[in-house]
């Protein structure tokens, strides 16, 4: 496999682009300056030391600090925590502008093919509650994608909740279908995310 079948086959890795999608990519670096070729890859090479993981939100984060710079905001609302499938659903929450609680990245959907939980951070999330309980929490929002492995994941996180902390006076919601079915929350526009927020029941 020469350089540019290499180089095709790494970008058709990445969600969501196919191999069009990848050949442009390639040809797109091809007509690009060496110093932005350069540039990239100095980008991805830096992405190892200084990227970490925040070990309350599980989000990735260039922050030398040992919280994100969200879960270190004083500004942000304790009484909400959002639960999300990924960092990008966390970018798109942020572009509606209305939430300001705190968020727990869970790493992922169920795969309806398997029913597997295995890689999915719920128990971390669990452990975590006592804590942000202490700290006002009041309502976790279950903020999944519209389709049948978000909803089969809000089932899965919800009956943890019931089964973990029934004692505690804890409201679990879902976002309301602003969202159409099938959408991902990362794609969702600013008025649709604003939608789903306050009709979440």
């Amino acid at each position: 496999m020469d350089s540019l079948e290499r180089l095709t086959s790494l970008f058709q890795k990445f969600p969501g682009i196919g191999p069009r999608q990848a050949q442009r990519f390639v040809q797109f670096l091809l007509r690009s300056s060496p110093s932005v070729r350069k540039e990239l890859v100095e980008a991805v090479q830096s992405l190892g030391g200084s990227v970490r993981q925040c070990p309350q939100c599980m989000r990735f984060s260039s922050s030398d600090a040992k919280l994100c710079s969200m879960c270190s905001n004083p500004q942000r609302d304790p009484k909400f925590l959002a639960v999300v499938a990924s960092d990008a659903d966390i970018a798109a929450l942020e572009r509606g502008g209305t939430y300001r609680g705190f968020y727990f990245v869970l790493g992922g959907t169920i795969s309806l093919a398997s029913e597997k939980t295995n890689n999915l951070r719920i128990k971390q999330l669990l452990d975590s509650f006592p804590a942000r309980i202490k700290s006002g929490l009041q309502e976790i929002i279950l903020a999944f994608p519209a389709n049948p492995e978000g909803d089969a994941t809000a089932i899965q996180v919800r009956e943890q909740l019931l089964k973990n902390h029934q004692g505690d006076a804890l409201m679990v919601t879902a976002l309301g279908r602003g969202l159409s079915t099938g959408s991902e929350l990362e794609y969702a526009d600013p008025e649709t995310i604003k939608s789903a927020l306050e009709s979440r029941r």
